[in-house]
Parts: C-alpha cells; sequence; structure tokens
C-alpha cells in the first residue's frame, strides 16, 4: 500500500513541494520550512520557483525586513491550493479504499500512466496560454502569454503549429534551457536580435567552481533561470536585488501542450 500511494506522486503522497508549502504556512520562513522537511535552502528556493512558474498565479511572496526581520508568506492562491491538496488527499483516500480489492491492477495502472508523464531537462518551464499566431512561408511566431503579463515568443514550424494545434487562447507549456538564457544589465531591446528580453530583479546566485546560476524574479511572478560562467557574472556586477535581463532567442523556446 505504502508503494502504491507513492506511485501517485501528487497530492497523496509526501509531495515535498506540498510539504514545504504547508511549513511555509506556519513558519513564514523558506529557511526554517526547508529544514522542517530535510531540503536545503537551494532546493527549497528551486522547487518554489518551479511551483511558481506553473501556477496560474504566484503562491509566495517575500516580506521586506524590518522589526520582523523579513520572511516569506503564501499568497491567496498558495493558501487555496493548500485547501485543494487537503480535499484531494480526502478523495484520494476514497480512491484506494475503492480499489482496495484490487490493489495489484490499480497499481499497475497507475505505474502505466506514470510512465506517460512528460518528463523534461530544461530548467525553465512556464505555463501559458497563445496570445497570437504569426505565421510564415515556414515558420510560425507565437506569442505566449504568461502570467502577470510577462509575454515570451517562441519560433517553430508551421507543420508543428498545426500538429500541436495552436491559437489564441490554448494552454501550452514554454520551456527554455538555462544554458539557452543570457543575462544582461541595461539592455536596449532595440540594439538585439533577441525577442525575448525578460527584464526583473536578481533574487539569488548558485556560485559553482565554473558556472553560476543566475535567477531572475519577473514583475509578473513567474522566475527565470540563467546558467553563466562565474566570470562573466563578476564582470556583470550580478548579485541578489540587481535589476537584470534575461536573454533568450525565440528559437530556443520550445512548446508543448497536454
Amino acid at each position: 500500500m505504502h508503494d502504491f500511494h507513492r506511485m501517485l506522486g501528487w497530492p497523496g503522497s509526501e509531495n515535498p513541494a506540498i510539504a514545504l508549502l504547508e511549513k511555509i504556512a506556519v513558519c513564514g520562513s523558506i529557511n526554517q520550512a526547508a529544514k522542517a522537511v530535510g531540503m536545503s535552502y537551494k532546493s527549497a528556493w528551486e522547487q518554489l520557483d518551479a511551483l511558481n512558474n506553473l501556477a496560474p498565479r504566484s503562491l509566495v511572496e517575500r516580506q521586506a525586513g524590518g522589526s520582523g526581520g523579513g520572511g516569506t508568506i503564501l499568497t491567496d492562491e498558495g493558501r487555496m491550493l493548500l485547501q485543494r491538496v487537503r480535499m484531494l488527499r480526502r478523495e484520494l483516500q476514497a480512491f484506494m479504499t475503492f480499489f482496495g480489492d484490487q490493489p495489484e491492477e490499480a497499481f499497475n495502472t497507475l505505474k502505466t500512466l506514470r510512465r506517460m508523464e512528460m518528463k523534461v531537462s530544461a530548467r525553465n518551464v512556464w505555463a501559458g496560454r497563445v496570445a497570437g499566431v504569426e505565421k510564415g512561408a515556414v515558420n510560425s511566431i507565437i506569442a505566449v502569454a504568461l502570467k502577470g503579463g510577462d509575454t515570451l515568443a517562441a519560433v517553430i514550424t508551421n507543420n508543428s503549429v498545426e500538429r500541436l494545434g495552436l491559437e489564441p487562447g490554448v494552454e501550452v507549456l514554454a520551456m527554455v534551457k538555462a544554458p539557452a538564457v543570457m543575462v544582461g544589465r541595461d539592455v536596449k531591446k532595440n540594439q538585439l536580435s533577441a525577442r525575448n528580453i525578460l527584464t526583473g530583479t536578481i533574487s539569488h546566485i548558485d556560485a559553482g567552481a565554473v558556472n553560476d546560476v543566475v535567477t531572475i524574479d519577473l514583475p509578473g511572478g513567474s522566475t527565470v533561470t540563467a546558467v553563466i560562467t562565474r566570470e562573466s557574472g563578476r564582470a556583470l556586477g550580478l548579485e541578489p536585488g540587481v535589476e537584470a535581463s534575461a536573454i533568450i532567442k525565440a528559437s530556443s523556446v520550445i512548446l508543448a501542450v497536454n
């Protein structure tokens, strides 16, 4: 039964991202929440960034320091998500009871469904909707509206547009590998050929021996992650709190539909 429970990999199981949100709701601190669920501070932020990018609206928000020292709290959307998770857990228990007399068959069915789930290596995955389709002779430019007003452009073949059924209003996942994201400061859009210039504030930098992982918070509530050399980061003066732009070629954006 325990393996059956774990195979679900969603609200009924011990999902680390959900557990992290639950702890943040209690203590108002990512650092304390990460320790409570046995997760590193870095991993906790990665979990939250991924959740925020896939959710319709931001799930957590930072509070500025002061007499309380600052911290992180759940937004209304985050609190609603936890309420829905609790409801789904109750429904899951009913589901498990229903299949209690055929556990092996239920387990095999869920295992098959899990194999069909999409797994990608791209660090940046955003949920959005097609805002427009500009068709050319061979390729099309797809405008994707992310939450909070941020937008992203992708160039894909006309054949892919038809195969995916892309048209205004269709929900899509937009994916970009972190090494394909360039970072700049004081970027002037009219001086670059890249279609996507997403400007925000650096939230954190994970330093490595050769490369740094830079995460930028966008105004709309999404985040974008880039992998750049440490030398480039130093030359640009990148550090948390600094305004920076993520530069992404439209040809580097991959689109997927459910």
